[in-house]
C-alpha cells in the first residue's frame, strides 16, 4: 500500500510541475500578445500621425513630454539586439509588421509546447486515477480477507 501512495505522490508532483510550466508558458504568450498590441498601436500612430502633430513622448517613470512631430517620414525602429534604424513611414510599418509575424510564430511555437504539456498532464492524470483505483481495490481485498479471517476465527471457537 505504501508503494501506491508513493506513486500517487510522485504523479501529483509531476502534475504540479507541468501545471507550473504551462502557467509560465501562458504568461509568455500573454507578454508576447501585449507586445503585439503595442506594435499595433505604433503602426496606427505611424499611419495616422502627420508632420506637425502633437504627441506625448514617454520619458520613463510614467512621465511624459508633449512634442511636435517634425517629420513623420523619419521613424526610428528597433531592429533588435540593441540596434535601431531610421526608416521612412512605410518601411517602418513594414518592419513592425515583420516583428508581429515573428511574434506570431513564437506564440504558435509556445502554444504547441503548451498543447504537448497538457497532453502529458492528461496522461499523468489517467495514471494517477488508475493507481488510485488499484489502491482502492487492494484495500477492499484486504478488508475482505480480514473479514473472512475474523469469520473463520469465530467459527473455530
Amino acid at each position: 500500500m505504501g508503494g501506491g501512495q508513493q506513486q500517487l505522490q510522485q504523479l501529483s508532483q509531476e502534475l504540479q510541475a507541468l501545471d507550473e510550466e504551462i502557467e509560465s508558458l501562458e504568461g509568455e504568450v500573454s507578454d508576447l500578445n501585449d507586445e503585439k498590441a503595442e506594435i499595433d498601436e505604433a503602426v496606427e500612430a505611424i499611419e495616422t500621425l502627420e508632420t506637425g502633430s502633437t504627441v506625448q513622448v514617454p520619458l520613463g517613470g510614467d512621465a511624459y513630454l508633449r512634442a511636435e512631430v517634425q517629420d513623420i517620414d523619419e521613424v526610428i525602429v528597433s531592429l533588435g539586439a540593441n540596434y535601431a534604424a531610421e526608416q521612412n513611414q512605410s518601411d517602418a510599418v513594414e518592419a513592425l509588421r515583420r516583428k508581429q509575424d515573428m511574434l506570431d510564430e513564437e506564440i504558435a511555437s509556445i502554444r504547441g509546447q503548451i498543447d504537448e504539456l497538457e497532453e502529458e498532464s492528461e496522461q499523468i492524470e489517467q495514471q494517477a486515477m488508475q493507481a488510485q483505483q488499484q489502491m482502492q481495490q487492494q484495500q477492499m481485498q484486504q478488508m475482505q480477507q480480514q473479514m473472512q479471517g475474523e469469520g473463520e476465527d469465530g467459527d473455530d471457537e
